[in-house]
């Protein structure tokens, strides 16, 4: 019996799988670049002047950045630049980097037009732009009275992650009113892949090496299990549904997608709990007045429902993923296999997707 072990928050979590029943295991693609490599592509950085870093997301990658940045300084004998990081993240982020020497504070907005930041983020795919860049990030983030136009310029109601979409233009000409930079990066379970270093309107190119790493030609599958492949991008549902919508083009109508995600800090979306509160109507989420945090994915959720099934494996209560949202709740994995066999016959095959926010499946 094969034993693949699947990102499950902080941990991993087995998947026992009869080799009969396993169709495919699907993984990400890309060569990991050494420290020297990802050096390298930093060496344009003018460190040499005062530079604050602003820690987008903090993860395994931005770690490597921030670790090989810091190396870099010592090299040159310059001063360590300060580090910027959201006041949800701060006490974490200080833990990790316990060198009393390295500034590490609270971001506050309105630094944003500060030109001395640099933004440091991953690149991944997105329902609504197409691809999460440094631009979209700083739109949600900073330009939410711009939102409603992107929302409004969405082509139908189901997500396109990996497309060239009009959406994009919304998030970039918000950021080019602004004199900062950015790293780019793109990355997989196991490392970087690429990075690049400049304006968000500049390492956009990445979203080629994105796609080219990434993006699998498959058959349709009836049944997919799928993990996000890292702990940030299962904290919340509304992150940890990017990986269904990564998968959504390779599900069979009727088939069923099962996500791996503990959902550690809740919904993670403000649409979401207005929806399970009874406070958003499902009628009001395609032409909208108003645009509300996270409404796209519970409009893509609620459309997707329409195609085929949508279970899940993590610590939400079932009141919100089973009676509110409509999504087939589980205890643990185990639970997922026994259910699938139970459902679909014994001789069932399932797809198994490790590294679902790194994977785009057409």
């Amino acid at each position: 019996m094969p034993e693949i072990w699947l990102s499950y928050g902080p941990t991993d979590v087995v998947l026992d799988v009869r080799a009969e029943n396993l169709e495919k295991q699907l993984e990400s693609g890309g060569v990991n670049l050494s420290d020297s490599e990802i050096a390298s592509k930093l060496e344009s950085l003018d460190m040499s002047k005062p530079t604050e870093f602003v820690i987008m997301e903090y993860s395994k990658t931005t770690q490597k950045i921030i670790s090989i940045l810091l190396d870099m300084c010592t090299k040159k004998s310059l001063p360590k630049p300060k580090f910027l990081v959201d006041k949800s993240n701060l006490n974490f982020v200080k833990n990790v980097f316990s060198d009393p020497t390295i500034s590490i504070s609270e971001f506050d907005a309105s630094q944003f037009s500060n030109a001395n930041l640099i933004f440091i983020g991953e690149m991944e795919f997105d329902g609504l732009f197409g691809y999460d860049t440094m631009s979209t990030k700083l739109l949600r983030r900073f330009g939410k009275d711009n939102m409603l136009e992107a929302y409004e310029k969405r082509e139908g109601n189901l997500p396109l992650p990996g497309y060239d979409l009009q959406t994009m233009q919304v998030a970039k000409k918000f950021t080019d009113g602004f004199e900062i930079s950015s790293i780019e990066i793109v990355a997989n379970q196991t490392g970087i892949i690429d990075v690049a270093t400049g304006h968000p309107s500049s390492t956009f190119s990445l979203s080629k090496s994105l796609s080219s790493l990434t993006i699998s030609e498959t058959e349709k599958h009836r049944v997919a299990i799928v993990s996000t492949g890292k702990e940030t991008s299962n904290e919340t549902l509304s992150r940890s549904l990017l990986s269904i919508w990564n998968c959504s083009g390779a599900i069979k109508e009727e088939g069923l997608v099962i996500l791996l995600a503990e959902c550690k800090t809740g919904l993670g979306s403000e649409a979401i709990q207005q929806y399970v509160e009874g406070r958003m109507n499902l009628e009001k989420l395609k032409n909208p007045s108003k645009y509300v945090d996270g409404m796209e994915d519970l409009l893509f959720l609620t459309e997707m429902r329409k195609k085929f099934g949508i279970g899940i494996v993590s610590i939400l209560p079932y009141l919100y993923t089973k009676n509110k949202l409509e999504m087939i709740p589980f205890s643990g994995a185990k639970e997922t296999i026994d259910y699938v066999l139970k459902t679909y016959g014994d001789r069932q095959k399932i797809t198994i997707i490790p590294d679902g926010s790194h994977t785009l499946l057409r």
